[in-house]
C-alpha cells in the first residue's frame, strides 16, 4: 500500500468512527433545551421533575464511576479495540432503546424513571468505553501523523451531533404555554437518536473490518523489519500486565489531567443538561432562543477545535492553551451568574466565550495522555481519566438538579444564579490546575508536552 493510499485510510477510518459518537452526543444531550419540561410534572405524561431529571441524566456516570468504566477500560488494552468496542457501542445502542420504551410504555412516572435510569446506566457506559476505543484507535491510526488533528475533528463532529440536539429538540417538542405533552411528543428526539445510532452501528463494523486489516498490514511489517538484535518486537497487548495500572495511578500527570478534565467537562456538560433551566429565565428568552444560544457551544468546537489542534500539532505549547481556555470558561460563567438581569447579549456572548474554551481545552489535553504513558496502557488510561471524569458528572449533575429543584417557577432565576455559582467554582479550581499541570511541563521537557506533532 502506497502512502498516500495509507493516509486515506486513516481519514476514511476517521470517518467510520465519528458517526457513533455523533449518535452518542446528540442522544445524550437530546432533553437539553426542553428541561423546562421537567420543572413542572404536570407538564407531561411522563410525570417526572426536575430533580427527577437530574437523577435520570446522571445515570449516565453510574456504571463508569463504580468500576466499569476502569474495568472495561483494561479490557480495551487486553482484547483490543475491535472485540471491546463493538461490545460497548451494543451495549450503547441497547441502553438508548432501554430509555426510549421507559418514555413510550405508559408506566407510572416512578417506574418509568427507574426503567430511564438502568438505560442510561448502560448508555452511559457504552458510549464512554465506545469513546475510549475511538480515541485509542485515533491515537493508533495517527500515531506518527496530525493526532491533535483528526482528535479534533473527532471531537468537532461529535459535538455537532449535540449542536444537532439543542436545535433540533425545541422544534421535535414545540413549546407550548398550558399544553401537557404526551408520551409520543417527548419522546421524538429519542426516536431520532436512535435511528442515528443504528447507522454509527453500521460504520463501526466497516471499521473493524479496516481496524483487522491495519493490523494484519502492521504484522507484516514489523515481522519483515526485525529488531537490531534479530528477535521482533512484542506486541502492545502482549507486554500489558496488570500491575501496570498501578504506574499510571503513581503517575502525577494522570491526576493533573484527569483533576482538570472532571473540572472543567463538568463546568460544560453539566451545564447544558440544565441550559433551558438557566438561560431562559436568566436571560427572558424563548425556548427556541435559548436552543440557538446553547447550541453555540458545539458549533464553535465545529470550527475552532480541527483549527486548534492543527494549531497544536505545528506550534505545540498545549498546557498554555489548556490555561487559556480553562480562563475563558471562567469568564463565561461568570457572566451567566452576574449579568444584568433579561440582557440577552450577555448570554450570547457566554457562549462564544465558553465555546472558545471547549474547542481550546480539548484540543490539547487529549493530545497529551499519549505523551504522558506508554501505549501498552494507553486504553487503560484514557479509561481511568474518563473514570474520574464521570464522577464528577455524576455528583455534579445530581447537584445541579437538586439546586433547581429547590427553587420554584417564581424564583427560577435565583435558581439559575446558584447552580452558575456552582459552575463558576469549578473553573476556578480548573484554571490553577492548568497552571500546575504547566508547571509540570516545564519541569519535564523530556515528555514533550508542549513540543510539537508531526504534520
Amino acid at each position: 500500500m502506497t502512502a498516500k493510499s495509507a493516509k486515506i485510510s486513516c481519514w476514511i477510518a476517521l470517518a467510520c468512527l465519528v458517526v457513533p459518537m455523533f449518535a452518542s452526543y446528540f442522544f445524550d444531550d437530546m432533553f437539553s433545551t426542553i428541561s423546562y419540561l421537567f420543572e413542572d410534572p404536570a407538564r407531561t405524561q411522563l410525570g417526572w421533575d426536575a430533580a427527577g431529571y437530574g437523577l435520570y441524566a446522571s445515570g449516565y456516570s453510574v456504571l463508569c464511576v463504580f468500576g466499569g468504566l476502569v474495568v472495561c477500560g483494561i479490557l480495551l488494552d487486553k482484547w483490543g479495540v475491535r472485540i471491546t468496542g463493538s461490545i460497548f457501542v451494543g451495549m450503547m445502542v441497547a441502553g438508548a432503546a432501554t430509555v426510549l420504551y421507559a418514555i413510550t410504555a405508559g408506566l407510572a412516572p416512578a417506574r418509568s424513571l427507574r426503567l430511564a435510569y438502568v438505560g442510561c446506566m448502560f448508555f452511559g457506559l457504552g458510549s464512554e468505553i465506545a469513546g475510549t476505543a475511538v480515541t485509542r484507535s485515533i491515537a493508533k491510526w495517527f500515531r506518527h501523523g496530525p493526532m491533535a488533528l483528526a482528535m479534533g475533528l473527532q471531537l468537532a463532529i461529535a459535538r455537532l451531533g449535540t449542536a444537532f440536539a439543542l436545535v433540533l429538540s425545541p422544534r421535535l417538542v414545540v413549546e407550548n404555554a398550558g399544553h401537557v405533552y404526551s408520551l409520543a411528543e417527548t419522546a421524538r428526539p429519542a426516536v431520532f437518536g436512535l435511528g442515528l445510532m443504528a447507522a454509527g452501528l453500521i460504520l463501526w463494523a466497516v471499521f473493524v473490518a479496516m481496524d483487522a486489516r491495519f493490523d494484519k498490514r502492521s504484522e507484516e511489517i514489523r515481522r519483515s523489519e526485525p529488531a537490531n538484535d534479530g528477535k521482533t518486537e512484542p506486541t502492545n497487548d502482549e507486554q500489558f500486565r496488570f500491575s501496570d495500572v498501578l504506574g499510571v495511578l503513581r503517575n502525577p500527570n494522570f491526576w493533573l489531567v484527569s483533576l482538570l478534565c472532571v473540572l472543567f467537562y463538568s463546568s460544560i456538560i453539566a451545564f447544558k443538561k440544565f441550559a433551558g433551566a438557566i438561560l431562559i429565565p436568566r436571560f427572558a428568552i424563548p425556548a427556541e432562543t435559548a436552543g440557538w444560544m446553547v447550541s453555540m457551544l458545539p458549533f464553535a468546537t465545529v470550527i475552532f477545535a480541527p483549527l486548534f489542534g492543527l494549531l497544536v500539532d505545528r506550534f505545540g505549547r498545549g498546557t498554555r492553551w489548556m490555561v487559556l481556555g480553562s480562563v475563558l470558561a471562567l469568564v463565561a460563567h461568570l457572566l451567566l451568574a452576574f449579568a444584568p438581569q433579561g440582557v440577552p447579549f450577555f448570554g450570547y456572548l457566554a457562549m462564544v466565550l465558553l465555546g472558545f474554551g471547549y474547542s481550546l481545552v480539548p484540543a490539547a489535553l487529549w493530545p497529551s495522555v499519549p505523551k504522558i504513558v506508554p501505549d501498552k496502557v494507553l486504553g487503560t488510561t484514557f479509561a481511568l481519566v474518563y473514570w474520574v471524569q464521570n464522577l464528577g458528572l455524576l455528583s455534579f449533575k445530581m447537584l445541579a438538579g437538586g439546586i433547581l429543584g429547590r427553587n420554584s417557577s417564581a424564583d427560577a432565576a435565583q435558581g439559575a444564579v446558584s447552580v452558575e455559582l456552582m459552575f463558576t467554582a469549578l473553573c476556578i479550581t480548573a484554571v490553577v490546575t492548568a497552571l500546575l499541570f504547566a508547571r509540570a511541563s516545564r519541569r519535564h521537557p523530556e515528555l514533550a508536552l508542549d513540543a510539537p506533532n508531526k504534520l
